[in-house]
């Protein structure tokens, strides 16, 4: 697909794809949107009961969910074992224009993000002591995960464009991906991915969004 890079409101890049009329980060900012949704709601959260913790990631994409992510671990005392799908990989000279780590006044840490998109696919690499990365090229529908996980981050195309992704069977494989007490986060709060995450079992809640979205989810597997 052909994608086009922008700048979003925090001055952070993101992508977007005419053939879909899609972003793949708010345009209100998308180190933002992400640093909420994810690190915020999702990272924190869970590090308040495990520093062993794997991380499954729905939509791979600019990889700045996994860039914040090992930041996060480099200042902290944890392990992260993180893995991440993604059917439609960037290319390294769009990957190379993103400004994520001159944005977040990270210059030093730039190879690191590099290194994210250029580890190969399909096998586990060890970004730093405390961070391993399994990046898959498969779509969720054909995924089979080996491990459970405690964190899930859910970054799929809106419901409008991937339908097929925010199903109560999807939410149902995700739930039993999960172990006990494990927590999914996601930008989306419309009634339709509520009803089928409450109907795959989850136990979620609102919680405050970033700029120009008022809210977002938590789902905890029980």
């Amino acid at each position: 697909m052909k994608t086009e890079l922008i700048i979003t409101g925090d001055g952070s890049h993101s992508i977007f794809v005419p053939e879909l009329n899609e972003h793949y980060h708010s345009t209100f900012g998308a180190i933002r949107e992400s640093d909420i949704v994810f690190i915020e709601n999702g990272l924190k959260e869970i590090l308040k009961s495990k520093k062993n913790i794997r991380i499954f990631e729905m939509g791979f994409g600019t990889g700045l969910n996994a860039y914040l992510t090992l930041l996060h671990s480099l200042k902290l005392p944890v392990i992260i074992q993180y893995t991440a799908l993604e059917a439609f990989p960037l290319d390294m000279e769009t990957v190379q224009k993103l400004n994520y780590a001159e944005e977040l006044e990270n210059a030093s840490h730039e190879n690191n993000f590099l290194n994210l998109h250029a580890s190969s696919w399909e096998q586990p690499v060890s970004l730093s002591n405390s961070f391993q990365l399994l990046k898959q090229n498969v779509s969720l529908l054909d995924f089979y995960a080996e491990n459970k996980f405690d964190l899930i981050y859910f970054d799929a195309f809106a419901p409008d464009v991937q339908p097929e992704l925010w199903t109560e069977e999807i939410f149902d494989k995700l739930y039993k991906m999960m172990n006990p007490g494990g927590i999914l986060v996601t930008y989306c709060c419309k009634g339709i991915v509520k009803r089928n995450m409450k109907a795959a079992g989850f136990d979620i809640e609102k919680l405050p969004g970033p700029p120009g979205k008022r809210e977002v989810l938590r789902a905890r597997s029980v």
